[in-house]
């Protein structure tokens, strides 16, 4: 191919540099520019890739061409490409030879195409060698935002601002830096600016225990409790006994052998119980002082006994709630509301009861009116999720709290609205947060979160890889990605693509998060080097692969990126699609020229539509209108045969319990096509006989169908055609697997259902929480009887279940009186007897044989159905012979 004229223009330029040996002194800021504007001209004649290859093959024998690195590196930096080091090589050699002005506008132009920490770095030298230091300041805060393993600046921006009086923003960059320090495993500079943020925030106790936790597992956990107890320190100088005592258990987590700790847990709780009636007593009988004994279980113990105090409250599984009214000696007075004045031993008393702070749920049961706990709650839904989530040790999942409001507090439907409003609550308000092991726990926190903070906790506690995705992106949706939440939560994903096995949806997903998150942040591009082409070259089912990435987004992505990077990515749509649905596959493979094998594909799914049911569906629906799709030659009444023919493969599986949810998905869709859009009765009405009978008679065999619809499509043939004759079929009722019923025994089990699920399964639900309160579930025999009621209920529930979904309502307009059906009543002669017998025949629900009415799926029922009039029937049923003669028949009164 001949050169352009910008190319050749360039190759004089390269020559002439290297001939006349141009000193590097010789360039400045405006030479540069001038090949600013090369750099414009080759974007406008779409050479910038053949003046990237001329720059390249000529570094490869002069290295130090300042021509041929600018615009390599210019081009690199247009084409978004991730190496930079022809830049970085051309600042090296300015900043070598002190040439800081050129310096400046190199990294200018670097930063023009977004944050680069090279560039910022450089930039911040220059100006510090300039005598600049404000400026070299401002770099410095941004270059710390895009480097995250940078610390010392860090530090210094935050002395920076410690003598500048700027507390809070000395604070924030003294957390950065201390995180950072930690990543590096630097133990000196961890404790010193540990040891600034305990005076400079001693409050932030949140913060200080979630750094720990790093220092322990990346550095030590003796540098980690010795750190601690420089902030327990603090909080014992101030008396603030409960902070105090939480931090010496977590030291006590590394180091349970230091004998000092044991001073210190004594002395705090000498001064929280000061005031407390048998202090002394209780610490002598947990044995804490004593190095014999564990000290978890010594403080354990203690806190068990420090709770029974005179005016306390206390739960007995069969008293329920009491109040401690005297402690002597080793005698407890407790008075219950049905033991008054109830007497037992201090030991007896920590073995059988619970001790309840005086806001726990419960109690408030017990002291309050219904009427003023139930305006209470509704009023104030804050309020009573801090009082349930703290009355069980601070957590509770939504099940536990709806378990101790209904039906106690609130009813059914009261609890319906009011857990909407906690709902809000629970994400929206700060002294909320998530446990760090399940993400569906709330606790009530000391110490409102951030926004971030907030988020991040969830992000930790969530165990699903794609709703993690979702956190980080609503995290810097307010959030900033210079953050070391942002950092930790980042590495997440990176850590899955620098250290695969195997490319499966997990390593896939977070290869386009990352390639999403440096769209939108350019400092992160570094962070993925691994190329898409190469990536997918080692899936090996792209199908499984999309079916794994459970978001739209990534979804997307998953999709462009193919189109983008692999070459045989027209047949990779068309392999994807069946599964995928994504009607821009198809968009995309005709707009591209590939319509004939978008119509192979669309016939493809038709010829086997048995394993991609949901496929054809799909196309039936959506592309039923395209002038192409009307070319394949794919009649209607194939439609409508395969339609029918999926609808029974449905049932049958959904009977033989194979892919349950799936099949009944796809049925709905089937039911709503053919009868519920009446496309099947429209296209019936408007075909010949012959195309009638044939799709009628497959209607007709889908026997689990709703008789209800067979016989409204019927009746609309018969409508149009009334000497319509249904293949040699005599008029009969439709009798399906499922179960004939009259709608107001529908109506009635629906009720029954909906009673059991929401009054009677709550009610349950409450007892058996009730009953594992109690404890010692070997001998709860409120427990035992809870859970046997649970199992009465889930079977009465099931039963009831599996009735309803078999249940066909019956349409009482299509009762025959021409043979015995069901909703007749059938008048017989017993010519055994001599004497006329009259049954209704129903179904097993409406059955009451003191009355005469016998299901017809009875014995006696069975054998009756179908016979007309006059005729005469013998039979043995539990080897009892009846002999009938039909006299006559009528249409019972539904």
């Amino acid at each position: 191919m001949a050169e352009s004229q910008i190319a050749q223009k360039v190759q004089e330029m390269l020559n002439e540099e290297k001939w006349t040996r141009a000193s590097l002194g010789a360039y400045s800021a405006a030479n540069l520019k001038e090949l600013d504007a090369i750099a414009q001209d080759a974007l406008r004649d779409k050479a910038i890739d053949e003046l990237k290859t001329l720059c390249d093959e000529h570094l490869a024998h002069t290295k130090t061409s300042i021509i041929a690195l600018y615009l390599s590196g210019i081009f690199a930096l247009m084409r978004q490409q991730i190496d930079d080091s022809a830049m970085v090589s051309l600042l090296d050699v300015f900043a070598d030879n002190k040439k800081w002005s050129v310096v400046e506008f190199v990294c200018q132009r670097i930063l023009d195409f977004g944050e680069n920490r090279t560039a910022l770095r450089r930039l911040a030298e220059c100006y510090e060698a300039d005598g600049r230091p404000d400026d070299m300041y401002l770099v410095w805060e941004r270059l710390i935002r895009v480097d995250y393993e940078e610390a010392d600046i860090v530090k210094a921006l935050a002395e920076k601002r410690e003598k500048e009086g700027k507390k809070d923003e000395a604070v924030d960059f003294y957390k950065k830096a201390l995180h950072r320090f930690i990543n590096k495993g630097l133990s000196t500079n961890v404790k010193e600016i540990w040891g600034k943020l305990v005076e400079a925030c001693p409050e932030d106790i949140d913060f200080f225990l979630h750094v720990q936790r790093k220092i322990a597992k990346q550095i030590s956990e003796d540098k980690a409790a010795g750190l601690l107890l420089d902030l327990y320190r603090h909080y014992k100088d101030k008396e603030d006994w409960n902070t105090a005592l939480d931090i010496l258990k977590v030291v006590i987590d590394y180091d349970d052998k230091n004998p000092s700790l044991r001073k210190d847990v004594i002395e705090c709780y000498k001064g929280k119980y000061k005031d407390h009636s048998h202090l002394e007593d209780y610490i002598r009988l947990s044995n804490i002082a004593q190095s014999y004994r564990a000290m978890h279980e010594a403080m354990a113990d203690f806190e068990k006994h420090i709770a029974f105090d005179a005016g306390n409250y206390v739960y007995h599984r069969t008293w329920n709630i009491g109040r401690i009214a005297s402690i002597k000696g080793d005698d407890i007075v407790i008075d219950f509301a049905k033991s008054r004045g109830h007497k037992m031993s201090l030991k007896m008393a920590i073995d059988s009861l619970t001790t309840l702070s005086k806001e726990h749920i419960w109690v408030l049961k017990a002291v309050w009116s219904k009427d003023k706990l139930r305006e209470k709650v509704k009023g104030e839904p804050a309020w009573a999720l801090k009082i349930i989530i703290k009355s069980f040790d601070n957590r509770a999942d939504l099940k536990h709290i709806k378990a101790e409001l209904v039906p106690s507090v609130l009813t059914v439907s009261e609890w319906n609205s009011w857990s909407a409003k906690a709902r809000e609550v629970l994400k929206t308000d700060a002294t909320f947060g998530n446990a760090t092991d399940d993400i569906a726990t709330f606790i009530v926190r000391d110490r409102p979160l951030s926004f971030e903070e907030k988020v991040y906790n969830q992000f930790k506690a969530e165990k699903n890889f794609f709703s993690r995705v979702q956190y980080l992106r609503d995290f810097l949706e307010s959030g900033e990605p210079d953050s070391e939440f942002f950092t930790e939560m980042f590495a997440f994903f990176t850590s899955f693509v620098r250290s695969y096995q195997q490319a499966n949806e997990t390593v896939l997903a977070s290869y386009l998060f990352l390639k999403e998150l440096a769209a939108k942040y350019t400092h992160l591009k570094g962070s993925v080097t691994l190329g898409f082409a190469e990536l997918f070259d080692e899936i090996e089912d792209p199908v499984a692969i999309y079916d794994g990435i459970k978001d739209s987004e990534l979804r997307k992505s998953f999709l462009l990126h193919i189109k983008n990077f692999v070459p045989d990515w027209p047949d990779v749509y068309v392999r994807l699609f069946p599964y995928s649905l994504n009607a821009g596959i198809l968009d995309t493979l005709k707009s591209s020229g590939n319509e004939a094998k978008l119509k192979h594909m669309v016939l493809d799914i038709v010829e086997n539509y048995r394993d991609h049911r949901e496929a054809f569906i799909w196309v039936v629906k959506n592309l039923k209108d395209e002038s192409w799709f009307s070319e394949l030659g794919l009649s209607s009444e194939k439609v409508m045969i395969t339609l029918v023919h999926i609808l029974d493969l449905t049932y049958k599986e959904i009977e033989s319990h194979r892919d349950t949810t799936e099949n009944r998905k796809i049925n709905k869709q089937v039911q709503t096509i053919l009868f519920k859009d009446s496309t099947l009765e429209q296209y019936l009405l408007d075909s010949k006989s012959e195309t009638i009978e044939r799709i009628y008679t497959l209607v007709s065999d889908v026997k689990d169908l709703d008789p209800a619809i067979k016989l409204s499509l019927r009746r609309k043939i018969v409508e149009k055609w009334p000497e319509f004759h249904f293949g040699g079929e005599e008029e009969k009722q439709v009798v399906s697997r499922g179960l004939m019923v009259t709608s107001d025994k529908y109506t009635e089990k629906q009720a029954l259902l909906a009673e059991i699920l929401d009054v009677e399964v709550p009610i349950n639900q409450k007892e058996i929480a009730y009953a594992l309160s109690l404890g010692d579930l070997r001998e709860n025999a409120e427990y035992k009887a809870a859970k046997e009621k649970q199992d009465e209920l889930n079977a009465k529930v099931a039963k009831l279940k599996n009735e309803i979904e078999r249940a066909q309502i019956f349409d009482k307009s299509t009762i025959t009186v021409t043979k015995v059906s069901f909703g007749n009543v059938v008048t017989l002669l017993n010519e055994l007897t001599n004497e006329s017998e009259t049954y209704t025949i129903l179904g097993p629900w409406e059955s009451d044989p003191d009355n005469n009415v016998i299901s017809y799926l009875s014995p006696l029922g069975k054998k009756l159905l179908n016979h007309k009039p006059g005729e005469r029937l013998s039979f043995l049923i539990h080897e009892r012979k009846f002999q009938y003669k039909v006299e006559r028949i009528e249409a019972a009164k539904l």
